[in-house]
């Protein structure tokens, strides 16, 4: 479905099945906790294209029945159910033209959160990260939004085969552009053989700080998070979190247009989401690069609908001010 769905059509497809909205139609959003919202667009891609395919599949990567319901085994809570989560369909995004693309989401995203409300867009190619950030950034505050950056790779482009926008540049421009303070970046999963010494000096020398897969093999995750929460939420009222699927190794996510081996796996992918939303305040969530046309059996769609449902279930539990521990046993919760 290309366009927003109207309000009672039966042939329309959400988000597992949860409730519809019209983002021109702010009666029809009201008191909405989250937002999910399609980027169709993938003329941003450097190498394989099928992203824009990506917002349907991440909606109906689920074998369960698509009822608008999904409790979570570990947190005990439903973030369908417990949040009042709406889907606004994929946005009318002229085909050829990014930059024009990329304004219809940076305005959408504005609006969503001007109203209060989380936006989750679904990608798309990660040029769309440019336009979402600065959305929210727009509303909260330019150098107000800190970023937790899942991916395989930096982002950080001084330009894409001559242009100032596409998936390898989104991250550099919201830093240049001032929507993001460059020393309240955190980067995880990055490896392989790009960018150049320049690229990673300028990164260096805006105080992001990016892991790369073997560090964090040695150090542990849960090291690497530990001491970055502090420093994410200094000066800043809220943190956006974006998840390029490429950061899981393509073993595990094979539907993704710049696939890169030796990166996460799914589990610590999804573990990572969860413990990010159970503590820090999210503003803002993108997930992208997934590329149905070189999916194997669905797996990288169903990896990209469990971020999402991961993400919102523990926004849900943190909301809800109940305890929990990862330690301790399912049955004792």
């Amino acid at each position: 479905m290309v366009g927003k769905p109207k309000l009672g059509d039966s042939l329309s497809f959400t988000f597992l099945g949860i409730p519809q909205c019209d983002l021109d139609d702010p009666k029809s959003y009201a008191d909405a906790d989250v937002i999910i919202v399609g980027a169709p667009i993938d003329s941003g891609t450097s190498h394989r294209s099928g992203a824009k395919f990506g917002p349907q599949a991440i909606r109906g990567g689920d074998y369960l029945p698509h009822d608008g319901s999904r409790p979570h085994l570990a947190l005990r809570t439903d973030g369908l159910k417990d949040l009042k989560v709406l889907d606004a369909g994929d946005l009318m995004m002229p085909g050829g033209d990014l930059v024009a693309s990329l304004e219809v989401l940076r305005n959408a995203t504005e609006k969503i959160s001007r109203a209060g409300i989380i936006p989750v867009v679904l990608g798309g190619d990660h040029s769309i990260a440019s336009a979402d950030v600065a959305g929210i950034a727009n509303h909260l505050g330019h150098g107000k939004v800190s970023m937790i950056h899942f991916d395989a790779h930096a982002d950080t482009g001084e330009d894409q085969f001559g242009a100032l926008v596409g998936h390898g540049t989104p991250m550099r421009r919201l830093i240049e552009e001032g929507y993001v303070r460059g020393d309240r970046f955190l980067q995880l999963g990055l490896r392989g053989y790009w960018p150049e010494d320049a690229t990673l000096n300028w990164m260096r020398d805006q105080g992001m700080r990016s892991y790369e897969m073997t560090e964090i093999h040695h150090r542990g995750l849960k090291e690497v998070l530990d001491e970055s929460f502090a420093t994410l939420v200094d000066g800043c009222d809220g943190v956006f979190l974006s998840v390029d699927i490429d950061v899981v190794d393509p073993g595990m996510a094979p539907g993704t247009g710049t696939p890169e081996p030796g990166g996460m796996t799914s589990r610590e992918l999804l573990e990572a989401v969860r413990r990010i939303c159970l503590e820090l305040p999210i503003v803002g969530i993108d997930i992208v690069e997934v590329a149905p046309p070189f999916d194997s059996a669905d797996i990288t769609a169903i990896l990209a609908n469990r971020v999402v449902l991961e993400a919102l279930s523990a926004i849900a539990k943190r909301r809800s001010g109940a305890p929990y521990s990862p330690t301790q046993n399912l049955l004792d919760r």
